[in-house]
């Protein structure tokens, strides 16, 4: 059976629902196909189930140092890990539910289920059906990496997904990738009540970050009881009785820890190796991502891609900002570019590490002259109140142009106050813009001028 529309979304994760509601509103018929879950990443085993734990790890950890705000709570505190999953579950689930409902009655939209597969530049199957149309647009997502470590398919592991339908808390959980998937996971079950080990091939955790904050975020999660095993040189896996004998270093300290349960944390994947895509001739890069250029446009004319297939983000965020840029371009006239988005996210260990722009690792790679600041929580009034002093607040800028190039905020609320000066370099304004702001007291964002009134030469 042939059907014709003005174009196809494939994949109904951040990006697609919101372009197929944008293209439905400009008079186009639409269609929508999606193999297994409305949502995407986010809102069925990304943001939304395990944001959803880390805040029930938070009570768990508030809980326990209750007697420290002259609160009195019968210890040792249990965790029912049952009621804990379906709390999660149902919060992914009504989100889903959400996205859902307002897919099915969108007016130009036809919701397909199944596996959509190229038959040519214009040309999509799905199951007996071939669908036509002169705009497609790819919004697959991706899955967790499972490399090839000697042993992996002699064990049972754990990935981002699976380790969300557990329900028991496991007695050691190790964990394999010391990032950011990895360390939320890591600080969650150690909460929860399990013993811990993050295994990590680099030298630090988190190597993308400035050293002081791997150190920081390194030291956080040891004051909380979990073994953090850097350089580790020789992973491997063999199965134990007790689970699963997990290889750490061939060199120092112990050679082997074993676990109970183990979860792979070593990256993501793009999901385009099942989608025909070479009978489209669209063009990927050596690590299965759709290449695209600053619009989002692939090789291929009138297919674009979206969200995680990419390679060009790896959030929420920046999937719904791919949508935004297609759209933009197509409907509104306007010429919005990827180069343009300045990067931000966040890392949801506790503190939360709320990171915009470049490092100051990166920023000295640019040979510029730089001015920095730096701030512990301890000397921020609102971590002092919350009981919460652990970290430290950054911001790096040009001392030229007076441009803020990054910042981290690596403490309570840091997440959150970082928008500030995300928000700042936005507008492109310069420092001393924000530095003259008024903010409100008692809060995290109200030190933001305050560390930049202490900028200072690089040395």
């Amino acid at each position: 059976m042939n059907q014709f529309f003005d174009a196809i979304v494939i994949g109904a994760g951040q990006a697609g629902p919101s372009l197929a509601g944008r293209l439905t509103a400009a008079g186009m018929q639409v269609a929508l196909v999606e193999r297994k879950l409305v949502g995407g990443t986010c809102v069925n085993t990304g943001c939304i189930p395990t944001k959803t734990l880390v805040a029930s790890a938070y009570a768990a950890h508030l809980a326990r140092r209750s007697s420290e705000y002259g609160i009195t709570i019968e210890s040792p505190i249990k965790i029912d890990m049952k009621r804990v999953k379906a709390r999660a579950e149902t919060v992914s689930m009504n989100a889903r539910q959400n996205v859902e409902t307002w897919l099915r009655g969108m007016d130009g939209l036809t919701v397909i289920e199944g596996h959509a597969r190229f038959e040519g530049p214009d040309v999509v199957r799905v199951g007996e059906s071939l669908l036509k149309a002169p705009r497609i647009f790819i919004n697959v997502g991706g899955r967790a990496s499972v490399p090839d470590m000697p042993g992996i398919g002699t064990v049972d592991y754990l990935t981002n997904t699976s380790i969300l339908k557990l329900e028991k808390v496991p007695r050691h959980l190790v964990v394999v990738g010391g990032s950011y998937i990895g360390l939320e996971f890591a600080q969650m079950y150690r909460r929860f009540g399990a013993q811990v080990t993050v295994v990590e091939m680099s030298p630090r955790l988190i190597a993308r970050e400035d050293e002081d904050v791997s150190e920081t975020v390194r030291e956080i999660l040891i004051d909380e009881g979990i073994t953090v095993r850097t350089s580790a040189t020789c992973i491997g896996f063999k199965p134990h009785a007790d689970g699963v004998v997990v290889d750490v270093d061939c060199t120092s300290g112990e050679p082997s820890t074993v676990g109970s349960h183990v979860l792979l944390a070593v990256g993501r994947r793009p999901n385009t190796d099942d989608l025909g895509l070479e009978k489209a001739g669209v063009a990927l890069d050596a690590r299965g991502y759709i290449g695209v250029d600053d619009s989002l446009a692939t090789n291929v004319s009138g297919i674009w891609a979206m969200g995680d297939c990419n390679g060009r983000g790896a959030f929420t965020h920046t999937s719904y900002n791919d949508y935004e840029i297609v759209a933009a371009n197509l409907l509104d006239g306007e010429k919005r570019r990827v180069s343009d988005r300045i990067s931000a996210y966040a890392l949801y260990v506790d503190p939360p590490l709320g990171r915009v722009g470049m490092s100051e690792t990166e920023a000295r790679r640019m040979g510029r002259k730089l001015l920095v600041s730096k701030r512990p929580m301890t000397r921020v009034g609102r971590a002092i109140e919350k009981g919460e002093t652990k970290g430290f607040m950054k911001v790096v800028a040009d001392a030229e142009t007076k441009q803020i190039l990054g910042a981290a905020i690596l403490g309570v609320g840091g997440d959150e106050a970082i928008h500030g000066i995300l928000d700042m370099m936005n507008a492109g304004a310069t420092y001393p813009v924000l530095k003259w702001a008024v903010p409100i007291h008692p809060t995290v964002s109200e030190l933001i001028p305050t560390v930049l009134a202490d900028l200072k030469p690089l040395n």
